[in-house]
């Protein structure tokens, strides 16, 4: 009950004084009154948490899509991605036929120091059977308190016994950046998978490595946003000192301007920066702002559409509610939130989902307001998201029903696993570098077959035609796929990126002849 109560009073805390006195007061007490009657009066006895949680739950769902209930459990997660670390013992994995694989093992970490290999199956954590283990329950068996100790039995292909492991957890680092390599002399990637509490440390630290580059893209793509003062940081990274990034606007609570507090340290870098349906929050205040002082080119799809901001209560049992208290507004005054209708969520996604339809761009300009950027006068609208200056369409011509069902059932990831629990070593003594498995690997039409095999097992009917349609690009992810398993996730992107990624493909063009095609996109040609 004294949750519920913490809850209410939370809640309470966010509206005027005056009419907490008065019909807010009446609707507390009316809750708290059935709370009362159903612990002590209803036929059964009743377990009141979990419907506390739901009724908190039901009270978010009638208000804006993005104020929300965090159980505690959730929370934990929540915390370890933004805090930028967690504690454990430094493995990535996934669940194959009920079993908990190591796909890698990260450096430096008590997993890697004990010996644990890729292709190594865990069945036992402790005392407990891990065979038929959820995703999400791993976490919770291998995270806990840093110094303390994890019992772990593993099965090794090709030996007879189980091998034990007595590992002390340790803190591992949680990276935002996926990637940061140059594709080519002075033209520098840098992907940013999040904004948490190291994403700026490491965004310098990615620049550095590159040697300063004079152009280049930051890739914001499948990006969900997280913390601001990141994203303030890193949109000053481009910005002169004083320039606004973002503003705050509520009923409740005051207006707040943010400003670049120095000069960034590559105000003369050619920048593109790629967006698509799933940069969101963070992501939009960064591109808005790069897009409003006319600094670079947003390019890719319309961005999400999620610029309400949060204020976060902590209810004492670990779990949280989050509620909007404010909106965001990009520098030239345009309200990153796109249009909702309260306790209409179901529809206010459905409609995200919608922007993947490639007519959607003309559509959304034609009745969205239009605002001017702040150096050259540009056009760009507003009524939510940020638009592309350069829209860029993902290449689909080879993705086909039968390729997308492959995904789905998880046959590509599977495969990919089995193939490497084969042939690791022979790949590791033939590829001892990326350079060299990029220019030899090949993947076989014999591999092909046997995708299609293991696909056949998992229900997915082979399509021969859809197959050769799908043969090039397949060759590709299941490349890039070895890649990543074998030398780290930003060879995963190495792959893709130099082979089918339209939007990067264009992204470098613009930057490789940018007097041509980048710079005149930033001038207001009326």
């Amino acid at each position: 009950m004294y949750k519920f109560l913490f809850v209410l009073f939370a809640l309470c805390s966010l509206l005027p004084v005056r009419a907490q006195r008065t019909a807010d007061a009446v609707q507390i007490q009316k809750l708290i009154s059935v709370y009362r009657k159903l612990a002590s009066l209803y036929v059964d006895e009743v377990d009141m948490a979990p419907l506390t949680e739901q009724a908190i739950r039901s009270i978010l769902e009638e208000l804006d899509p993005h104020s929300a209930y965090i159980d505690a459990e959730e929370m934990r997660s929540v915390s370890a991605s933004f805090d930028g670390e967690f504690s454990g013992i430094g493995i990535e994995f996934t669940i194959l036929r009920d079993t908990i694989r190591v796909v890698n093992t990260i450096a430096g970490s008590p997993a890697e120091q004990a010996g644990m290999r890729p292709n190594d199956r865990i069945v036992r954590i402790d005392t407990m059977n891990a065979v038929g283990f959820r995703t999400s329950d791993v976490p919770q068996r291998l995270r806990g308190a840093t110094g303390s100790t994890v019992e772990i039995e593993a099965i090794r292909p090709g030996v007879k016994q189980p091998l034990h492991f007595t590992l002390v957890r340790s803190k591992i680092p949680l990276e935002t950046i996926d990637a940061a390599y140059l594709p080519a002399d002075s033209i520098g990637y840098i992907k940013v998978n999040r904004f948490g509490r190291t994403t700026l440390s490491e965004f310098n630290a990615a620049y550095e490595k590159l040697g300063h580059p004079r152009a280049l893209i930051l890739d914001l793509r499948g990006n969900s946003g997280g913390l601001l003062d990141q994203a303030i940081g890193m949109a000053g990274f481009f910005l002169p000192q004083g320039a606004t990034i973002v503003s705050t606007e509520g009923r409740a609570v005051p207006s707040i301007t943010f400003r670049a507090d120095k000069d960034g340290q590559a105000l003369d870098v050619r920048l593109v920066v790629l967006i698509d349906e799933s940069s969101a929050s963070a992501s939009e205040i960064v591109a808005g702002a790069i897009q409003d002082w006319d600094r670079g080119i947003v390019a890719g799809r319309p961005s999400f559409g999620k610029g309400l901001v949060q204020r976060q209560i902590e209810l004492g049992d670990g779990s949280a509610v989050r509620i909007t208290v404010a909106r965001y507004h990009t520098p030239s005054g345009r309200m990153i939130q796109r249009p909702y209708e309260k306790g209409k969520r179901r529809e206010y996604y459905l409609d995200h989902l919608r922007r993947y339809d490639d007519a959607v761009q003309d559509s959304l300009d034609a009745r969205a307001p239009q605002y001017r950027t702040l150096r050259t006068g540009r056009t760009v609208y507003g009524d939510g998201g940020i638009r592309p200056d350069v829209l860029t369409e993902t290449d689909t011509a080879r993705f086909t029903d039968y390729h997308a069902e492959l995904i789905r059932r998880g046959v590509l990831n599977e495969y990919v696993l089995t193939y490497l629990d084969c042939e690791r070593g022979r790949l590791e003594r033939d590829y001892p570098t990326f350079e060299s498995f990029e220019r030899a690997f090949v993947v076989s039409d014999e591999q092909l077959d046997r995708l299609a095999v293991l696909g056949d097992r998992h229900e997915v009917e082979r399509d021969s035609e859809a197959l050769q349609i799908s043969a090039p690009l397949l060759r590709t992810q299941l490349k890039a796929l070895v890649a990543q398993r074998l030398f780290g996730t930003e060879y995963f992107y190495r792959i893709i990126n130099a082979s089918y990624d339209k939007p990067f493909r264009r992204a470098f063009e613009l930057l490789a002849d940018w007097n041509r095609q980048g710079a005149p996109l930033l001038e207001n040609r009326k």
